[in-house]
């Protein structure tokens, strides 16, 4: 008998995914680094809060939409820009179609398998994420295709020093795929004959280059060599964020703030909005929890920016968590990852039904109208739960 193809939770759909992919490939979305603390961290701290539900005067109708950065979103959750989704033939541009028809905004990463042409006409409403790499002339030209092509908000990742070594083994990711490759690949592809078919129906390989990182007149690299080029590129200043902010002159995003001083950084180099991020555990291992420095932010600079959050989203209770600690809005990248992985355009569907039918029960019994009500009064907070990364006095503290 075939398994129904819907599944009720994210952790279903990441159950799924390690079954369905070959072992180098699942291995490359759980990812992490070092110990792997932070990813662990980033989960578990949202199960560490709790709800305080009211039992009566609930209401029948609740609005769960909001805006980010002036773009419209049918509830408070953003696809996260990932890199080269090779766990389906349609990548990115499948992801996009599935946003669109919920109704959410799609980030596309500059890492993509996909061009930003086609990611767009996917979803008009489309953030672009781009890496401080490469010179100057590089990014302008890069950020010159991505306006052109209609996305509506530039995403600038920075939280990135490049922590290599896990315990539990890195995937073995070729450069390219081509014959002799495959040949070695074989005996790690073949037991997950699913995934391979997929992919043989359309008559391709999985595709290692990044396209939108490909110079005019030029080809495209592979990701490793972007990801070589971005490693030797020098670290930007704040003075490089003030520029990148002033070339992209629109709606702009800067992921990767953990600190207070940072965010106060972030608003005087002209950011519309924020993401507290620890790039999902792939950073520097044992960074705190996203959830945990959120309030810090929040009360630093929430009256001057948006602030939104990333990290650890596995549940619509977690969204509502998230926004009741001040957040604008989440972005999820492992959770819709392992939706495409175990059923494509459908699976990220069904991810995102399952964060907006989590968020909407999170509302209706906390008593609430619509996601802009909730408040830290929604939550049960442990003492000590919450830090405060570079404060006034440049020591971190925590706080009840």
């Amino acid at each position: 008998m075939r398994r129904n193809p819907w599944f009720e939770t994210v952790a279903e759909a990441q159950h799924r995914a390690e079954k369905r992919l070959p072992a180098m490939v699942y291995g490359a979305l759980v990812a992490g680094s070092e110990r792997g603390r932070t990813i662990e961290h980033n989960v578990s701290a949202f199960a560490d809060l709790g709800f305080a539900p009211r039992v009566a005067g609930h209401h029948a109708q609740r609005d769960l939409s909001t805006t980010v950065m002036g773009v419209e979103t049918s509830f408070p959750v953003l696809i996260s820009p990932t890199g080269v989704q090779a766990v389906n033939p349609d990548g990115e541009v499948a992801v996009a179609r599935a946003a669109a028809n919920r109704g959410v905004i799609m980030g596309l990463s500059s890492f993509a398998s996909k061009p930003v042409e086609e990611v767009v006409a996917a979803n008009p409403n489309t953030f672009y994420q781009m890496y401080w790499s490469g010179d100057r002339d590089a990014m302008v030209q890069r950020m010159d295709r991505a306006r052109k092509a209609g996305a509506k908000a530039l995403i600038a990742t920075l939280d990135w020093s490049f922590s290599h070594g896990r315990d539990w083994g890195s995937p073995a990711i070729p450069d390219k795929i081509d014959f002799k490759t495959a040949m070695r690949l074989a005996p790690g592809v073949l037991p997950r004959p699913g995934w391979l078919w997929r992919f043989a129906k359309t008559g391709r390989v999985p595709d290692l280059t990044v396209p939108n990182l490909q110079p005019p007149g030029g080809t495209a690299p592979t990701f490793f060599g972007a990801y070589a080029e971005w490693m030797q590129t020098p670290p930007p200043t704040w003075d490089d964020v003030k520029w990148m902010r002033t070339e992209w002159d629109g709606p702009f995003l800067l992921k990767g703030i953990t600190r207070v001083d940072d965010a106060r950084k972030a608003v005087d180099a002209g950011v519309t909005a924020l993401s507290v991020s620890n790039h999902g555990g792939n950073n520097l291992d044992t960074t705190p929890a996203t959830i945990r420095v959120l309030p810090s932010i929040v009360e630093a600079v929430g009256d001057q920016i948006e602030v939104l959050l990333d990290g650890g989203v596995r549940r619509g209770g977690d969204v509502a968590k998230a926004l009741a600690l001040g957040a604008r809005a989440v972005l999820i990248g492992r959770a819709y990852l392992w939706g495409l992985a175990a059923n494509g355009q459908a699976g990220v569907e069904n991810v995102l039904d399952i964060m907006r039918s989590g968020l909407d029960s999170a509302v209706l019994g906390l008593g609430h109208t619509g996601v802009r009500d909730l408040s830290p009064r929604d939550l049960v907070i442990p003492p000590g739960f919450h830090l405060t990364l570079g404060g006034e006095t440049g020591s971190d503290s925590t706080k009840d």
